[in-house]
């Protein structure tokens, strides 16, 4: 049983790219080449890690719906958004009580299919409605059975 770390996120400043996209339309490799293939032209990142973030409506996990639509962002966080260039956008990632899970291995959903419909009913969290991201740290290696990644779930007390 995968156990995640519960832990305070302190708010950062993100400099990046989104898309509206679903499950069934996942435009994830057009966002993130897009990004990728530009991210040269931000000049105050901090750190080499990349954050994979996604922003859902508020109902978006009271019915399971693979063709509702949601926010995915690419980004890279920044000491602050002076100089961000033109194509960027902006965002802020507000702190707060996270799960955090240590993941192994290719992309697949039975990680988030074991989060939500396995360790989230049987803890004593709820969701709460700010940003679901994944940090994609030195050890990510996209679709590699090596891969690591954290995700990050938004919680609060039940």
């Amino acid at each position: 049983m995968l156990k995640p770390r519960i832990t305070e996120l302190q708010e950062k400043k993100l400099v990046g790219k989104h898309l509206k996209m679903s499950l069934v339309n996942n435009r994830t490799g057009e966002l993130w080449g897009n990004f990728m293939s530009n991210v040269k032209e931000v000049r105050n990142i901090i750190g080499n890690d990349k954050i994979s973030l996604q922003v859902y409506p508020k109902n978006y996990f009271d019915s399971f719906d693979p063709a509702l639509e949601f926010e995915k962002w690419a980004t890279a966080e920044v000491a602050d958004f002076d100089n961000v260039p033109g194509q960027w956008e902006t965002f802020v990632l507000q702190g707060g009580m996270y799960a955090v899970f240590d993941h192994k291995g290719s992309s697949d959903n039975g990680i988030f299919e074991y989060i939500y419909a396995t360790w989230l009913p049987k803890s004593d969290f709820v969701l709460d409605d700010r940003p679901h991201f994944e940090l994609l740290g030195e050890k990510y290696r996209n679709n590699h059975p090596d891969s690591e990644e954290e995700i990050w779930i938004p919680i609060r007390p039940k």
